[in-house]
């Protein structure tokens, strides 16, 4: 047990609970258990954070990124795990990143496109989650192509299957899950961004950032995240370098 000074319990746990926002919609970060139970490197990071901090943990769970982000004017959560974004750095305090994943293409088998860089183009349609990290930087990067949004991101994938738009656009993992369970699709090779999955807290909470910045470093250094994605079937993921 680290020394903890009030002020981090203040930040972080004001209630007396550490509420931690999960968000279910990123299977790469948490899936849901075989009883029903929030699991996943998230949710591994949360609760060894609640118990350095010696506080009951309370999971807050969310479909989409995007909903975790807009529950933050609630003060729904005090801790979350988000992908770093400049258009969510002006209100969130974000540690060094725990896990990078790749954004990626799912494409139909017969689309001529062989290379992430090829769905820019105009008139090609390509399914998003609204909020969610890959949205926000394709809203920034896209010069041509038409970003249609859907919820969630699992959402994305059906609005991409069932309207025959260009491409989904998404985390690798559930990209290549989804090709695999229904023929005639594939992902693109390569990558769009690298996604960087961080711990975050709001940002007037400087104490508790401070802390959670030194935590995840730690969490990197004793093997504990990548202990969390082998266990949650992850394995494949790669665990962020030191900061």
């Amino acid at each position: 047990m680290h020394s903890l000074p009030a002020a981090v319990l203040d930040d972080l746990a004001p209630q007396g609970v550490l509420r931690a926002a999960i968000n279910l919609g990123n299977p790469v970060l948490a899936q849901t258990g075989p009883g029903g139970e929030p699991q996943g490197v998230s949710v591994t990071l949360a609760g060894a954070l609640a118990h350095e901090l010696g506080v009951p943990l309370e999971l807050v769970t969310y479909d989409a990124a995007g909903k975790v982000f807009a529950a933050l004017e609630t003060g729904d959560w005090n801790v979350a795990f988000m992908a770093i974004e400049p258009v969510r750095a002006a209100e969130i305090a974000f540690s060094a990143p725990y896990v990078i994943i790749e954004g990626t293409y799912l494409v139909a088998q017969a689309s001529p496109c062989r290379q992430v860089a090829e769905l820019d183009r105009p008139g090609a349609r390509i399914a998003v989650g609204k909020g969610a990290a890959y949205d926000l930087y394709l809203s920034r990067t896209l010069k041509h192509a038409q970003l249609v949004r859907a919820e969630t991101s699992a959402a994305a994938i059906t609005l991409f299957l069932e309207q025959g738009l260009d491409a989904a656009a998404g985390v690798r993992q559930p990209l290549v899950a989804a090709a695999a369970a229904t023929p005639g699709y594939r992902v693109l090779p390569g990558h769009f961004t690298a996604i960087q999955q961080a711990m975050a807290v709001p940002r007037q909470k400087t104490a508790g950032a401070a802390y959670v910045r030194e935590f995840v470093e730690r969490c990197k250094a004793n093997g504990l995240v990548r202990q969390a994605l082998q266990r949650s079937g992850q394995g494949d993921v790669t665990v962020a370098p030191s900061a």
